[in-house]
């Protein structure tokens, strides 16, 4: 019978990593003027950052921040909200979508994601309404915006169940609509309006493993200001002294002669972007579309390989533009001791791969407040199902041949 040889001198495949930043010699020269100019805290990079995420947004102005996190509970502060109160949050998405809600002393309400995706639905949010509700945060998950025009629609129809605290909420009207955008920097809804214009509030992520990375960071961004009650500049400079301790001026303003005095109008929280972070963000902004339609390109080829399979990958193709993010595809049945299972498998073999997400009811911290896994089937048999596949500017489509190829074999072998 035949023998396989495995020959020593053969080279090994190289490992495929799962989501490393992609840093090229011009966000490193960007990040050295930076270094060199004498002024690395918050200034003019930051602005410049600003300004550019505010356009790229369709919005007219935006606030960098250290991460979306800040970000959320900077636009949950400004809204009022905070103890007494609740703001719903679907249990399928990381902590920091729901735990900004407690950081404010108000209560996170987790919903189910029953439908077609691990989506918030606005089923979902009218089911979990009472006249404690002051705001919904709707999760873009893997870089697909939420159904926000329904989500609207079903805030829109409870406003005469919407009892106000504080002049932001009168002045809004309603339950409050803010966009979790850590995944869709640069994504576009189904009416063919950017992501940052979509919701009331839109915060983002530059974490290492994003679409666009600043190492850490984040941003906020909002639809028209007098929209929602709010004067444009007031908004900014609110926004901006809740990153800054509450204080009037930024470094920047006080370093220059004379000009040292401040005051503290807010107990905030201390949450500014930086300029060595802010110039790598611009610098990744520059290539950003390019980057968006190579990750696209490469969620088609997994799409492809997997058409004919009983492996479902998440759709970013038909409605609007995703920002890829994610290749999260999920096996035809719930089923966590398999699932692990292929996951170290691909590891062994040199392919890291992840889940996305773990519900929030199966944390301990969540528990602990009185959620169960069993309030939240639908997210938890999606977890079970879930294996997130490696998505990034670094790969070759020879990579994601690989890892394809060896999932599917993975999978006949379970």
């Amino acid at each position: 019978m035949p023998q396989t040889i495995v020959l020593e001198w053969m080279p090994k495949l190289k490992p495929i990593a799962f989501s490393p930043p992609d840093i090229r010699e011009e966000d490193i020269d960007a990040v050295a003027d930076v270094l060199r100019s004498g002024w690395i805290t918050t200034g003019p990079r930051t602005r410049e950052f600003e300004i550019e995420l505010a356009q790229l947004s369709g919005t007219s102005d935006c606030v960098a921040m250290a991460s979306a996190t800040a970000a959320m509970a900077a636009a949950l502060r400004v809204l009022g909200v905070g103890p007494g109160d609740e703001v719903i949050v679907p249990a399928y998405t990381y902590t920091a979508s729901a735990s900004v809600v407690h950081h404010v002393g108000a209560r996170a309400v987790l919903v189910d994601t029953p439908g077609p995706t691990p989506h918030l639905t606005a089923e979902q949010v009218v089911g979990a309404i009472t006249s404690r509700t002051k705001a919904v945060i709707a999760v873009d998950l893997a870089g697909i915006p939420a159904p926000y025009r329904p989500i609207f629609e079903a805030v829109e129809a409870r406003r005469s169940d919407f009892r106000p605290a504080g002049e932001a909420q009168e002045a809004l009207g309603r339950i409050a609509v803010v966009a979790d955008a850590a995944h869709s920097v640069g994504a576009i809804g189904p009416d063919g309006q950017p992501v940052g214009s979509l919701a009331d509030f839109t915060c983002y992520s530059f974490h290492a493993v994003k679409n666009l990375a600043t190492a850490e960071g984040g941003a906020i961004t909002w639809r028209r200001a007098e929209d929602m009650g709010f004067e444009s500049d007031d908004l900014y400079r609110t926004v901006r002294r809740d990153s800054l301790h509450g204080q009037t001026k930024d470094a920047l303003s006080k370093s220059k002669g004379g000009s040292w005095d401040y005051d503290i109008l807010d107990l905030a929280q201390k949450a500014n972007m930086t300029d060595v972070q802010a110039a790598l963000g611009v610098s990744q902004l520059g290539r950003l579309s390019d980057m968006l339609h190579r990750r696209r390109d490469m969620l088609r080829r997994y799409a492809e390989m997997f058409a004919s399979t009983d492996l479902r990958l998440m759709d970013h193709f038909s409605e609007g533009v995703s920002s890829a993010h994610l290749a999260m595809a999920f096996l035809p049945e719930p089923n966590q001791e398999r699932r692990d299972g292929i996951i170290l498998r691909l590891a062994d073999r040199g392919v890291a791969t992840n889940v996305h997400y773990k519900p929030l009811t199966l944390m301990t911290a969540y528990r602990n407040l009185g959620w169960s896994p069993v309030s939240t089937p639908h997210a938890v048999a999606a977890f079970e199902r879930e294996i997130t596949l490696p998505l990034h500017t670094l790969l070759t489509d020879e990579d994601i041949d690989r890892v394809g190829l060896m999932l599917l074999e993975e999978m006949s072998r379970s």
